[in-house]
C-alpha cells in the first residue's frame, strides 16, 4: 500500500469511527483546497462548483479581498462581548440599512437558521401573538421556531412543533395545483384558498409568514410576479408581519441585490445569511425603526455569543464591495441567461429534463421519467449526478419525493463565461452517460 492509499484509508477510518453523520451521504472525494469556481481533491483533481459551497460562496472560493480582510481583521479585532460595539459591526449595519426604505435597523447574526429564529421571536413580540405561517416546501432552519416553519424535510421523529405553526401549499408553475381555462397556474385562487384554510385554523393569534421569494429546498420553486404583493396583502388583512427570508436569493444572485425587489414589496422583516458572507458565517436581521422601536419598548431580547462580531463583519463589507466594484449583479443577469439558455438547449436533447426554471444563477433543473406524467426520476438524477462528479462538476440535487428530483445548480457568481461553458458540457456528457447506463 502506498503512503497515499494508507493516507486515505486512515482518514475514512477516522470518518467512520468519529466523525457524526448529520444528513447527507459523504462525498468519497476528499477536498483538500479551493480557489475561484473550483475545488480540489487531495490528488489535486479540479471540481468545478455549481452549488457555490452550500450555495453560499457567492464570490467564490478564496477571493483575494475576502482573504485580505480576513488576514487584516484577525489580527486586529474578531469577537467581543455582545454590549460592546466596534467599526466593522456599526458600517456594515449602516450600509445594510440604508439600501431599502422601510428596512433601516439591522442586527448581525452567524447563520440562517439563527436570523429565522431571532426574525420570528421579532414578529412574536412586535405583534404580541403566536401563529407563524410558512410554505409546505420550506427551509428556514434546523432550531426551535425556523425548524417549526420548515416543512420540505426533517420534521418527523424529533417530538412537537411549536404551537401554531402552520403551513400552505407553495405556488408551483410546473404543477399547478389551480390552473386558469388554458391550463397555467391560478396562483390568486390557490392563495385565496390557502388562507381560507388558516383562518379556518387560527386562534386569532397570527404573527407572521415567512418566506423565501424563491423555494431552494423545495425545488427552485421561484413565487410568480404579483405573488408577493398578494401575500403581503393578506397579512396586513391579518395585522401579521411578512418575513423574507434571502438566504440564497440575497445580495444579487437573482439579478437584483435582493430578490423581493423585483416585485416592488417590502417585507417587514427580512433576514439575510449564506451570501451575505459569502461563504463565511454572517447573517442579518433587517426591519423598520417602527418595528425596532416596539420591540426595544417591549423588551426585546436575542443574545447570542457571536451576535455584532467584527471579524464576519468585516467581511461583510468586503462582499458588498466586491458585488458593487465588480458589478456582479448584472453579472448574474447575464451568467444566468447564458447558463439558463445552455439547460434550455439541453432540455430540448433529453427527455429526461421535465422543467428549467429560477432566476439569475439561481437555477433548476428537474429530472422526470416522463414530461407528460411529470414524475420525479430520483434514480436518474442519482446517476445524473454521480457521472457529473465523475467528470468534475458538482451539482446539488435535491431528491425528497415530495419535491421531485431537482438539481440546484448555483454557479458563483464570479463564474467566466468559459466555466459555465465548462459546467454546460459536463451537464450534457454526464445526461449522457445516465441515459445509458
Amino acid at each position: 500500500m502506498t503512503s497515499a492509499n494508507a493516507a486515505d484509508a486512515a482518514f475514512w477510518s477516522d470518518v467512520s469511527g468519529h466523525v457524526m453523520r448529520y444528513g447527507p451521504v459523504f462525498e468519497r472525494r476528499v477536498i483538500e483546497r479551493a480557489e475561484g469556481s473550483y475545488v480540489y481533491d487531495t490528488a489535486g483533481k479540479p471540481i468545478l462548483d455549481f452549488t457555490s459551497g452550500q450555495m453560499s460562496a457567492l464570490l467564490g472560493h478564496s477571493h483575494p479581498e475576502i482573504v485580505r480582510t480576513v488576514q487584516e481583521q484577525i489580527g486586529k479585532l474578531d469577537h467581543l462581548f455582545s454590549g460592546m460595539l466596534s467599526k466593522p459591526v456599526v458600517d456594515l449595519c449602516a450600509r445594510l440599512g440604508g439600501m431599502v426604505p422601510g428596512l433601516e435597523k439591522v442586527m448581525l447574526l452567524s447563520t440562517g437558521g439563527e436570523s429565522n429564529e431571532a426574525a420570528i421571536r421579532l414578529a412574536k413580540c412586535v405583534t404580541g401573538k403566536h401563529e407563524v405561517v410558512a410554505f409546505s416546501k420550506s427551509w428556514h432552519g434546523m432550531t426551535g421556531a425556523a425548524a417549526s416553519a420548515t416543512y420540505s424535510a426533517a420534521r418527523k421523529g424529533y417530538g412537537p412543533a411549536q404551537v401554531g405553526s402552520f403551513a400552505i401549499p407553495a405556488p408551483h408553475a410546473y404543477r399547478p395545483r389551480f390552473t386558469h381555462a388554458d391550463g397555467s397556474l391560478d396562483w390568486q385562487t390557490e392563495l385565496d384558498d390557502a388562507f381560507a384554510l388558516i383562518d379556518s385554523q387560527s386562534t386569532g393569534s397570527l404573527a407572521a409568514f415567512i418566506a423565501e421569494p424563491i423555494l431552494s429546498s423545495g425545488g427552485i420553486i421561484d413565487l410568480p410576479e404579483g405573488y408577493l404583493a398578494a401575500l403581503k396583502k393578506k397579512c396586513e388583512e391579518r395585522e401579521m408581519l411578512l418575513i423574507l427570508d434571502e438566504a440564497q436569493t440575497g445580495v444579487g444572485r437573482t439579478g437584483t441585490m435582493f430578490a423581493f425587489e423585483r416585485d416592488g414589496v417590502v417585507p417587514d422583516i427580512l433576514t439575510l445569511s449564506k451570501t451575505l458572507g459569502a461563504g463565511l458565517p454572517l447573517s442579518a436581521v433587517l426591519t423598520s425603526t417602527e418595528i425596532e422601536e416596539k420591540a426595544h419598548e417591549k423588551g426585546y431580547i436575542f443574545l447570542t455569543t457571536h451576535v455584532s462580531d467584527p471579524l464576519p463583519a468585516a467581511v461583510g463589507l468586503a462582499v458588498l464591495d466586491v458585488v458593487r466594484n465588480e458589478g456582479l449583479i448584472a453579472r448574474a443577469t447575464e451568467a444566468g441567461t447564458l447558463l439558463r439558455e445552455g439547460m434550455q438547449a439541453l432540455q430540448q436533447r433529453h427527455d429526461c429534463i421535465g422543467d428549467v426554471r429560477g432566476r439569475g444563477l439561481l437555477l433548476g433543473l428537474e429530472i422526470v421519467t416522463d414530461r407528460a406524467s411529470k414524475t420525479p426520476d430520483l434514480e436518474m438524477g442519482d446517476r445524473i449526478a454521480a457521472a457529473a462528479m465523475e467528470r468534475g462538476l458538482s451539482m446539488n440535487i435535491v431528491k425528497v419525493p415530495a419535491m421531485g428530483a431537482v438539481f440546484r445548480i448555483a454557479p458563483p457568481l464570479t463564474a467566466t463565461d468559459e466555466e459555465i461553458g465548462q459546467g454546460l458540457e459536463i451537464m450534457g456528457d454526464a445526461l449522457k452517460a445516465a441515459e445509458t447506463a
